[in-house]
């Protein structure tokens, strides 16, 4: 059974996953004692300033409660930390997300998968690259990871579904019953049926800069290498880029003329030609 008190408390926010479990070390690895807590015993905890502990006193578990059947009605699978159908390569991470809500076909395993990312606003070349790469890879068994977003993301998902028996995650920042961008429903749809869609905020949320940019830490933190197929030196997929970097992933960029692809080759990340596999 879901507990509720820990879902609730996973939603509070700025309580990133470090400072969750420094709470839980703190009261026994009792969510409902923390939130029965008062501010100066929320705030021995490093991390938590008044905002935060105001932010945890506020928390209505019997909100979250009541919304938890609903959300399991329209679909939704909640996996904590705890579980043992949490993904393995995040719960070795430092900020793992201490809840996933997820629609679909969701495993806790998924044996080889990379994650491809790029920019909404791709070259065709690169449209028909990351495609085609998310192809090759499928056809190998390995998962196809990333963001949904239009432009290379969306490319990868349709080149793994391409591919009979082809699977793939969608991460979002943004609820899993709100999908965004709109244009991409029925893209997520498609996804769901054949892997699943996979957010730490609440299947309703809509989407916000902050979990556009902190969900990159999950499309690398679920894959073993991590493609940048096109963008731009302030483009988001450097985000993920980074992300890979702290977390140890293989990291490749696309071998092509695109400003950030240039500073992650020459930062380190390997050069990957267009007709090349990294696998």
């Amino acid at each position: 059974m879901t507990d509720a008190a820990w879902v609730a408390l996973s939603l509070v926010e700025r309580l990133g996953g470090k400072t969750l479990q420094a709470l839980m070390q703190q009261f026994d690895n009792d969510p409902r004692a923390a939130l029965a807590a008062d501010e100066t015993a929320l705030r021995r905890v490093r991390g938590i300033g008044a905002k935060l502990a105001a932010g945890i006193r506020a928390v209505d578990v019997a909100a979250v409660e009541r919304a938890i059947p609903r959300w399991e009605q329209a679909g939704v699978r909640i996996v904590t930390l705890n579980d043992e159908s949490y993904p393995p390569r995040l719960r070795d991470l430092p900020d793992a997300p201490p809840t996933l809500f997820v629609r679909g076909n969701w495993r806790p395993a998924w044996g080889s998968s990379a994650a491809i990312v790029g920019t909404r606003d791709p070259t065709p070349e690169s449209l028909r690259l990351a495609q085609n790469l998310a192809s090759e890879l499928s056809e190998r068994g390995c998962l196809i990871v990333s963001g949904l977003a239009l432009g290379v993301d969306a490319a990868a998902h349709l080149g793994a579904l391409a591919v009979p028996g082809g699977c793939t995650l969608g991460v979002l920042g943004c609820g899993v019953l709100e999908v965004y961008p709109p244009a991409n429903r029925p893209l997520a749809e498609a996804v769901a049926r054949r892997g699943a869609l996979v957010s730490e905020v609440q299947p309703f949320a809509a989407p916000s800069a902050s979990n556009l940019v902190a969900r990159n830490r999950i499309i690398t933190g679920l894959s073993d290498v991590v493609i940048v197929v096109e963008t731009e030196a302030d483009g988001g997929a450097m985000h993920a880029a980074r992300f890979a970097l702290a977390q140890g992933r293989r990291l490749y960029a696309v071998d092509n003329a695109a400003s950030g692809n240039r500073v992650l080759i020459e930062a380190g990340a390997v050069a990957l030609r267009a007709d090349e596999i990294p696998y």
